[in-house]
């Protein structure tokens, strides 16, 4: 489900957060799913369930996630974040098909890139 890198120096609880956020938004944790309860998810990954805690508070705040009492966590409809996220990527690839147009690329060269049928030298 969600992986831990010990090289990563972000907090585990943040990458832990982060990785059931990214599933959410990719559509591989759909609305109305169940997590794992917290102490299944620290024995998944070898893990303290305080830190599995934190993660589902982060994603709580967020709105990733919701907390049914008695039940669980599941997660959210995050259709309004996944639609924020894209608008953000859009913005990024405005601003660098800026800088590759101030250094001389055209338009036939971006729209390779963004394909993956450009060459990496070029």
């Amino acid at each position: 489900m969600v992986k831990i890198d010990y090289r990563d120096g972000r907090p585990i609880y943040e990458q832990v957060a982060d990785g059931i956020e990214e599933l959410a938004l990719r559509g591989a944790l759909p609305a109305d799913t169940q997590l794992p309860s917290v102490r299944q998810l620290a024995m998944e990954l070898s893990i303290n369930p305080n830190t599995i805690q934190r993660a589902y508070g982060k994603l709580e705040r967020r709105g990733v996630i919701y907390a049914a009492k008695g039940r669980g966590n599941f997660v959210s409809d995050v259709g309004d974040r996944r639609e924020e996220r894209l608008r953000e990527v859009r913005a990024e690839m405005t601003a660098l098909a800026g800088k590759a147009r101030s250094l001389g690329a055209d338009d036939a060269q971006l729209t390779a890139w963004v394909t993956q049928k450009g060459e990496d030298s070029k």
